[in-house]
């Protein structure tokens, strides 16, 4: 439940609730480290400037319509449960799910076709799964032939098989920052999860204190991957790197529950790994998840927006659907939802990055579409005030929510009801931030002259007739 504070209050929280916040939302972590590169410092300005982002979840799992990866760890997770069709033992499982590289061939693989779709509701930035936690490389490495362009993979004949360089290269055309998902864990390899031993749960199944030759290996293929991926693909704006189980011990945080799963070292040498990205591309921003330090240089709530504005750089990853990876009939949230989300992420400071997931025949379902057409065409009156905004006090009372241009000299009032199908009031009341004298107001995608008068600092409004064609929410803004 949001709380509905005054200003002052809710200012002060805003610096009260990190800690708690960071020991409780899944993949947050506490200890933020301000970057010190100039080239990095000014990436990640223009990167907060974006606001809204697509993530794509997709590999040769999204054949069987399943979650991605996950089914393979032997955890007790009601998410991962085995269909029996697919294998009636565990190894079996995991025969049949990697021979799913056999038959992956997503013939209507067309990214411009998703460019033009999400840059028109607004995205500005990409992030791709180049390797989930299977090991399934969906770029063309040469450290495995676990891999889209492999013989074995019937799409390594089609002339865009390396989806990974087809989609950077098509959205970096189409004016997107360009961000590289990839797995630190490799459940595929012999080297994170060796056949010697079987796999308890998500970590390494050997303690590479004991194997540390093989441990070395482990690294190396990481290394290189990472190596490949920042060389060979052009520009690369975010690395952005999960699985944050794979970390140094002493990092690990006991108040998380998962990292309490975490028994041995390991240690994979994110210096190693950021200097030789940053060498390749500087500049670019290292996301490593969950692991506080120099190489997390923004943190990223999933399936969560924080209740209040935070001091760091912040993304919330949040499906579109119900899941991460592509499930035949997924429930997908409406327009009206997405909106909202994105206006209470904004107005903490944070950026949206909205998964999507492509089916096993390579495109969206034709409802992703449509909720981006609609989203389109609220963008389009309102993304004045969404884009290069920051948070502004009093962030969010009652059902308002507030961004400022960056200069301070422009003030942005979203109206949203969580409840119902939106309509916009006739009569609007809210606060004002201290200090702020409105000089000019108009509401967004409106044509008419709007009545309005500030008594101390709040502001009334009286909205006409025509606010009937407003859809999603009503934004207000008003220069100093």
């Amino acid at each position: 439940m949001l709380l509905k504070q005054k200003p002052k209050t809710l200012f002060l929280s805003t610096f009260l609730i990190s800690s708690a916040f960071f020991s409780q939302a899944h993949n947050v972590s506490a200890g933020y480290q301000k970057p010190d590169d100039p080239l990095v410092v000014q990436n990640l300005e223009q990167w907060q400037d974006l606001k809204f982002g697509l993530f794509m979840h997709w590999g040769t799992y999204s054949q069987w319509g399943i979650v991605e990866s996950w089914s393979l760890c032997p955890e007790d997770e009601s998410w991962t449960q085995r269909k029996p069709e697919h294998g009636k033992s565990y190894s079996e499982y995991v025969k049949n799910y990697e021979n799913l590289q056999t038959t992956f061939n997503p013939v209507d693989f067309n990214p411009q076709k998703w460019a033009e779709a999400v840059k028109k509701a607004g995205m500005k930035y990409v992030v791709f799964t180049t390797k989930h936690h299977d090991g399934f490389a969906m770029f063309d490495t040469k450290e495995s032939d676990y891999k889209i362009t492999s013989a074995k993979t019937p799409f390594s004949k089609n002339p865009k098989a390396d989806v990974t360089k087809e989609i950077f290269n098509t959205f970096r055309k189409n004016g997107f920052r360009i961000g590289a998902y990839f797995s630190k864990p490799d459940w595929h390899s012999e080297n994170y999860w060796w056949p010697y031993f079987p796999p308890k749960d998500r970590n390494v199944n050997y303690d590479p204190k004991k194997y540390p030759e093989r441990w070395e290996n482990f690294k190396k293929l990481t290394f290189n991957q990472l190596n490949e991926i920042t060389s060979n693909y052009g520009k690369i704006d975010i690395l952005w790197l999960d699985g944050g189980w794979v970390r140094p011990f002493r990092t690990i945080d006991p108040s998380v529950e998962w990292q309490r799963t975490i028994k041995v070292e390991q240690d994979i040498d994110m210096d190693k790994i950021g200097t030789m990205a940053r060498k390749n591309q500087p500049g670019i921003i290292v996301v490593d998840r969950t692991v506080p330090g120099k190489w997390e240089n923004y943190v990223t709530p999933e399936q969560a927006v924080p209740e209040h504005a935070l001091s760091v750089p912040w993304e919330s990853c949040i499906t579109m659907g119900d899941s991460f990876s592509y499930v035949p009939n997924d429930h997908y949230k409406s327009s009206q939802k997405i909106i909202e989300t994105l206006i209470k992420i904004i107005s903490r400071g944070g950026n949206y990055l909205m998964n999507i997931a492509p089916g096993p025949n390579g495109d969206y379902d034709a409802v992703v579409y449509q909720r981006l057409n609609e989203i389109s065409g609220w963008m389009e009156k309102n993304q004045s005030a969404v884009f290069a905004t920051r948070s502004a006090v009093p962030y969010h009372y009652g059902d308002f929510y507030y961004t400022q241009a960056k200069d301070g000299k422009t003030l942005n009032v979203f109206h949203i009801d969580d409840k119902t199908d939106y309509e916009t009031p006739s009569f609007l009341t809210f606060l004002l931030p201290e200090n702020f004298r409105p000089k000019t107001l108009k509401v967004l995608g409106l044509a008419s002259k709007i009545q309005w008068k500030q008594v101390g600092n709040t502001m009334e409004i009286q909205l006409p007739e025509e606010r009937t064609k407003l859809k999603f929410a009503t934004v207000i803004q008003m220069t100093n």
